[in-house]
């Protein structure tokens, strides 16, 4: 079974500096409907203006997931962290027992467009933690390239929490399947293009929730840019 998730119908919240696209209720924006599907809790969809962020802010037990797609997204936390999060990097903070951390657009010209993502971990009260690891375009073209897992296998970011995130280019007519196994679930978020699924057309910012199905066949309608969580 496909529950479809609409682009236009996410939450939405424009605050000039920022422009918020909720799939999952988030702040003011509640659906009781759409709470999280699984152990994944949050997808915002933000772009957030030239020289504007989110000052300091608190978070604890939460895996936090940040996906540049445009632009750079400047990071500094508690940890003594500071990065700069550029298109294909995937960066994973564990916010344990609490941490604090700051996030902005450090040009001055240009907007950058990122996919905010929260899971829910495995266990509270984990020590603090961050990652961040580059997955450049060839190695997601036309294929599923895993960028999120439990044991970091595969060159990928180590998630607290029976979950496994992969990303994919595709390009029109290009066609992959994923296989589901048994007791596994599966939600397909469309970060930039526009897809097929199992025969269901998804564009940008929508997304699709999957369960009680085996196979997926997913193919690029045009150029289009996809995240997959496989979920237990």
């Amino acid at each position: 079974m496909l529950l479809i998730r609409k682009a236009d119908e996410r939450g939405h919240a424009d605050h000039g500096w920022l422009n918020s696209w909720h799939t999952f209720s988030f702040a003011d924006y509640y659906d009781p409907d759409y709470m999280g599907f699984r152990s994944l809790r949050v997808i915002n969809d933000d772009r957030v203006q030239p020289g504007m962020g989110f000052s300091a802010h608190p978070h604890r037990d939460m895996e936090i997931i940040s996906y540049v797609l445009d632009g750079e997204l400047e990071h500094r936390d508690s940890m003594g962290n500071g990065s700069v999060i550029r298109p294909g990097e995937l960066q994973r903070m564990s916010a344990g027992t609490g941490i604090t951390h700051s996030e902005f657009n450090p040009s001055k010209s240009e907007p950058v467009h990122f996919l905010q993502i929260w899971i829910l971990p495995d266990q509270k009260g984990l020590s603090p933690d961050y990652e961040q690891k580059l997955f450049p375009d060839e190695v997601k073209r036309g294929k599923l390239r895993l960028i999120g897992s439990s044991d970091g296998r595969d060159g990928s970011v180590t998630i607290h929490q029976d979950a496994s995130i992969y990303a994919a280019m595709l390009d029109p007519g290009a066609e992959i399947v994923h296989t589901i196994p048994s007791g596994r679930h599966v939600w397909v978020q469309v970060a930039r293009g526009k897809i097929h699924v199992n025969g269901y057309t998804l564009e940008q910012g929508g997304g699709a929730a999957v369960t009680d199905e085996d196979r997926l066949e997913i193919a690029g309608i045009e150029n289009a840019e996809i995240l997959l969580f496989d979920l237990a």
